[in-house]
């Protein structure tokens, strides 16, 4: 974290002034956000399920002359995703920007063979969990005259990437309530933006390289760049479209993806 800049002010933040809340905070893509979000100006409001970890990062971001809350919670549960969104109104008194970057995901299993439960838990996660946190972010960021929202979802949200078939389904469905939210509130001033991510070095995939080595050049193998991204290169998209440098930006499906999307084999 660069603290420096929130301690001496060494240049504006993008999102200065701003109340951000991000899911998924405890660890990868979510947790390098915190921190960049912070960085850059804005009081976060940190929402995932281990409290333990939630707690330990907004106390370094506290400490280093940000404002962060951590509010413990499931995305697939309406209530907690509420929680989070009245924490933000209580504690900074409103909320301009959400990052929804809260997802689930398993190795890879034929349609037939994988588990009614698997597929119940990847929808809950990734898609009801956006549903959940829109439907109550939304009614703040009206009242408070708009807001920018951005979504996570995955080059799996644009092709049949090799992902399991719930993740890859799950994902096209947040490009499909990004869209038609972004049209749905535009006119209000709330922009609604996605990120399609590519491959990158969070927790979830060093677990499953270690249990299956193999994966590691699958997956660095469809990116032009034979790299996976650092979670904070994504970050680094959220902030922007939640700043006013994206101002006339949304119902965006923004590539993030080492240059999958580029590929001919893969459009």
């Amino acid at each position: 974290m660069d603290e420096r800049r929130i301690t001496q002010g060494m240049r504006p933040g993008l999102l200065d002034g701003r109340v951000a809340m991000i899911t998924g905070a405890s660890s990868g893509i979510g947790a390098a956000a915190a921190r960049l979000f912070a960085e850059e100006g804005a009081a976060v409001v940190l929402m995932a399920r281990r409290g333990d970890r939630l707690k330990l990062l907004a106390d370094e971001i506290t400490a280093a002359g940000g404002r962060a809350l951590a509010v413990a919670g499931d995305v697939a549960d309406t209530d907690d995703a509420r929680r989070a969104v009245e924490a933000a109104v209580a504690q900074f008194g409103g909320l301009d920007c959400a990052f929804n970057n809260a997802g689930y995901g398993t190795v890879e299993t034929a349609l037939h063979e994988t588990p009614d439960q698997v597929f119940d838990r990847t929808m809950d996660v990734n898609v009801r969990g956006v549903w959940n946190c829109m439907k109550h972010q939304l009614p703040v960021m009206l009242a408070r005259g708009g807001g920018s929202i951005v979504n996570t979802s995955s080059a799996a949200g644009r092709y049949a990437t090799g992902a399991s078939v719930p993740y890859v389904a799950a994902k096209h469905a947040v490009l499909g309530i990004t869209r038609a939210a972004a049209s749905e509130y535009g006119a209000s001033g709330i922009r609604v933006n996605a990120l399609v991510v590519g491959t990158t070095r969070s927790e979830m995939i060093e677990t499953a390289i270690d249990l299956y080595p193999q994966l590691a050049q699958a997956f660095i193998a469809p990116q032009i760049q034979k790299r996976m991204a650092d979670p904070r290169e994504i970050a680094e998209a959220a902030v922007w479209l939640c700043s006013d440098r994206a101002s006339f930006v949304t119902g965006v499906a923004m590539p993030v993806d080492g240059g999958i999307s580029a590929q001919a084999k893969a459009g």
